[in-house]
């Protein structure tokens, strides 16, 4: 009986051991800290786990007073208590619901397009592949951005609505959420790094259980890009560049950190407002502008004009730059899909490559004498 007794002690002892074990194993399997697939874009952060992944949101628009975070749960698995609190959304997803024209590249990269049920004012829609989806009924028109059609949007049922705001006041997310739909804010628009922007596709990625095809298409637009940049790496910033036109009595200049000024800086040309603190444009009156930018080489214009008379037409006053009397105009803004959407605001951010190499036509182009533009053109 002493011996029997010897044996349950040491069984149970053992399997006290191996039971403090496992524990300990499991502490340290959490413990364990998942690298962040994220390298360019600031407002982004996607850490893949066993069965789901952590998406953060960080910087969804200007002054934002809070931050997001979801849970891409994958169908059959389960997420640590912990993380309940956060919205859980099961991927791969079925279906989705997108509110900008720059989400629709992505879908169409990653061969999911076909699970776009909605999409706001479809006419702003350029690709000719989404088009036939949207002519054919597949793609719903569910109003626009800030009055979304919820009972329309409640009867697609979509997996997920992929949505932005502007500023801390957005009641159309909030009356989304308290119709039982699924919303996740995209933060992409905020991005100043071009591939920053770009790097977006790899939220789809998780999405739609396409990370790696997301990482290798990103790569990809990664080593263009780079093969850009060595393009240029030995030519000189002389040629000094205006930007903008006029809007309602005031020019709007893009600020030195913006993405627009990004560009004009790894095209080495020399962008006169490149000092202007911050990101996005400032306004200034046309005296201004003239005063500074007169004798500017080239003139990047804003706006759909298709001529360089029709852009005097609008303001009499352009004649008086030096830009427009070389006819060195070019804008990126007058290519149009067959409802009238602009291609460059659709398919730009995603394809930062193929904006950089125009504007390396533009300032530089010995260096791609056989290159045809994507979206720049000339005004003659």
């Amino acid at each position: 009986m002493k011996g029997v007794s010897y044996k349950l002690l040491f069984i149970v002892s053992f399997l006290t051991v191996v039971s403090c074990k496992k524990k300990e194993e499991v502490k340290v399997e959490k413990a364990i800290i998942v690298q962040n697939s994220v390298e360019y874009a600031a407002g982004l952060s996607i850490q893949k786990y066993d069965g789901y992944s952590v998406v953060k949101v960080s910087n969804p628009w200007p002054d934002a007073n809070k931050k997001f975070t979801y849970i891409l749960v994958e169908k059959t698995e389960s997420v640590p208590d912990s993380l309940r609190k956060y919205q859980n959304i099961t991927v791969p997803l079925a279906s989705i619901v997108v509110t900008s024209t720059t989400n629709i590249p992505f879908l169409e990269m990653l061969e999911v397009e076909t699970k776009l049920v909605g999409f706001p004012h479809t006419d702003y829609v350029s690709s000719e592949k989404t088009r036939v989806l949207i002519d054919k009924g597949s793609v719903k028109n569910v109003g626009q951005n800030e009055r979304l059609n919820i009972e329309q949007l409640i009867d697609l049922s979509p997996s997920l609505i992929v949505t932005f705001g502007v500023d801390n006041s957005n009641p159309m997310l909030d009356n989304l959420q308290k119709s039982g739909l699924k919303v996740l804010i995209q933060g992409d628009w905020m991005e100043q790094s071009p591939l920053g922007k770009a790097e977006w596709i790899k939220l789809y990625g998780a999405l739609f259980g396409k990370e790696e095809q997301a990482k290798d298409i990103f790569d990809k637009i990664v080593i263009s890009y780079n093969q850009a940049l060595k393009l240029v790496e030995m030519s000189d910033a002389n040629a000094t560049v205006l930007y903008g036109s006029m809007y309602q009595d005031q020019w709007y200049v893009a600020r030195g950190k913006s993405w627009v000024s990004q560009f004009m800086r790894d095209a080495k040309s020399n962008y006169l407002w490149s000092d202007l603190d911050g990101t996005g444009s400032l306004a200034f009156s046309f005296e201004k502008v003239l005063d500074k930018a007169k004798e500017a080489d080239f003139w990047i214009s804003t706006g759909s004009f298709k001529s360089l008379a029709e852009l005097a037409a609008s303001n009499p006053h352009y004649s008086q730059f030096a830009a427009f009397t070389s006819k060195n105009i070019y804008t990126f803004e007058n290519k149009f899909g067959a409802t009238g959407g602009t291609i460059y605001y659709e398919l730009g951010p995603s394809r930062p490559d193929l904006v950089l190499k125009d504007y390396i036509k533009i300032f530089h182009p010995e260096l791609l004498p056989s290159y045809e533009f994507t979206f720049a053109q000339k005004l003659n």
